[in-house]
């Protein structure tokens, strides 16, 4: 059974290994209420997850430490159990989805992990650390259905309350549960009034839609860019718990999560993956009722895969309005760009790319398509602007991403 004591004793063993990470008061991100962040993005491996591992292995037997450990993983619990084995010195093996981030597999295998990468989801991934389970022995570490883990991830709860004693409610990234499940239990039985929100993503809502139709339930798929989020079937254990303790489960989109991202560069200097960023899209894009409230936004981790960020970032603009495309229907003579650009200009926009396209066959001869990509203050200034090129006579097409 999970108890409180066993949370408080995981917070003792972890006290010289993972950091009390610092609580940041974010007044640019939202007007409506009053965010800070916990910033497990900052943690040692840059996820909360070495929190659980390293708790979990610590308390193995002699003879099972002898046998070593294997677990499965998107990226952050592979860490975990890596630098959590390797410090105790301890084998360890982890599964790892074949489409993980490099960055991901090749951190793991650097804190002295054996990778073995398995096609497919982390699902898959899971399904192989089993086999290997059986067939070595060795001790099966689950990312999030295990009270010691679970545990071990409620100290972030206990270090919550500790630095901001009054809040009202805190916002928690859900894949499998671990997470949310420690930080409610150890929020609810100290301050069983704050309330304690989940949120995940709309491509893989396994949590959500459980607690929804209050049945335990496994995805078909699962698909988001917040790997570490990306899990097709919650924890047992996980579920009741979050069935008994949280308030309530949301969803947020692949652009609003992008936007988050975003908003944590520019205004907090941060670097959240996505799975760290979903608590504050949940805030930023009014999945909740926190007006007038202290909200702790849990930024559970920070290894997002740089190959992808430019793209996440680019989407970000476009979800913040700061970056929009516009298509405009024009009689191909001189002067038409120029009176676009003093439009755009007037309203405050930058033009940044132009493209003419002459080829389709359904225009006119003399007639062709201006593409412009415009750098624009927010999505009201997109609107302005359509509406003087519209009031100057100019056919707007469309408006793509």
């Amino acid at each position: 059974m999970l108890t409180l004591d066993k949370i408080y004793h995981a917070a003792f063993v972890l006290k010289d290994v993972a950091r009390k990470t610092d609580l940041i008061e974010a007044p640019r991100l939202a007007s409506d209420c009053q965010i800070y962040l916990k910033t497990e993005n900052l943690q040692a491996t840059g996820s909360f997850k070495v929190r659980g591992a390293y708790y979990k292995i610590s308390q193995l037997s002699a003879e099972e430490r002898a046998k070593g450990v294997i677990a499965c993983s998107a990226g952050n619990h592979a860490q975990g159990v890596a630098l959590a084995a390797t410090r105790m010195g301890i084998k360890s093996i982890v599964c790892m989805p074949d489409g993980a981030p490099i960055m991901k597999v090749e951190s793991t295998k650097h804190l002295g992990a054996e990778v073995c990468l398995v096609p497919g989801t982390y699902d898959d991934a899971h399904d192989k650390a089993v086999e290997l389970q059986a067939e070595t022995g060795m001790t099966f570490i689950h990312p999030y259905d295990d009270e010691l883990v679970i545990a071990g991830q409620g100290t972030i709860g206990l270090e919550i309350l500790d630095q901001l004693p009054d809040l009202d409610a805190v916002i928690v990234p859900i894949g499998g549960g671990g997470l949310i499940s420690g930080v409610a239990f150890a929020i609810k039985s100290l301050r069983p009034e704050v309330k304690v929100y989940g949120v995940q993503s709309a491509g893989a809502p396994s949590m959500y839609l459980s607690l929804l139709e209050h049945k335990y339930q496994t995805l078909a798929t699962a698909s988001t860019f917040a790997d570490g989020i990306q899990v097709k079937t919650p924890g047992e254990l996980t579920y009741e718990l979050c069935e008994k303790y949280v308030d309530q489960v949301v969803t947020v989109s692949e652009d609003e999560t992008a936007a988050a991202i975003l908003s944590l560069m520019e205004n907090q200097k941060l670097v959240a993956e996505g799975a760290g960023a979903v608590s504050v899209a949940a805030a930023l894009f009014h999945k909740l009722p926190l007006e007038g409230k202290k909200v702790v936004c849990l930024v559970s981790g920070g290894n997002i895969d740089v190959n992808i960020l430019n793209r996440v970032i680019t989407r970000g603009l476009v979800m913040s309005g700061r970056k929009a495309n516009l298509m405009i229907a024009l009689e191909d003579k001189p002067g038409q760009l120029t009176l676009v650009s003093k439009i755009v200009a007037q309203c405050g926009g930058n033009v940044v790319s132009v493209q003419y396209d002459g080829s389709d066959p359904n225009m006119p001869i003399a007639s062709c398509f201006l593409k412009l990509g415009l750098e624009t203050r927010d999505a009201a200034q997109i609107e302005q602007i359509r509406a003087e090129l519209t009031k100057a006579g100019f056919q707007l097409v469309t408006e793509r991403a």
